[in-house]
């Protein structure tokens, strides 16, 4: 069974600050969110919306298209 949309969403973006060398903390910071917002995402207990997913990219110096791209590759 495939991975839900959230859960492919939150492991991206997981994956991503750890390519980073970033922490939660440091995602919320260059987002200007709580770092709770940000593991919530991870954990796939909230969905990031569009400009949620926009601010995301740009801290993890990605273009969004590239996210989603991800996302929809994630298996």
């Amino acid at each position: 069974m495939p991975k839900s949309l959230d859960i492919r969403t939150g492991e991206v973006i997981k994956e991503l600050c750890i390519a980073l060398g970033y922490s939660q903390e440091d995602l919320a910071n260059a987002c200007e969110m709580e770092r709770t917002h940000i593991s919530a995402i991870e954990r796939a207990v909230r969905t990031p919306s569009l400009s949620t997913l926009f601010k995301l990219a740009e801290a993890l110096d990605k273009k969004p298209s590239e996210v989603v791209r991800l996302i929809e590759e994630k298996k």
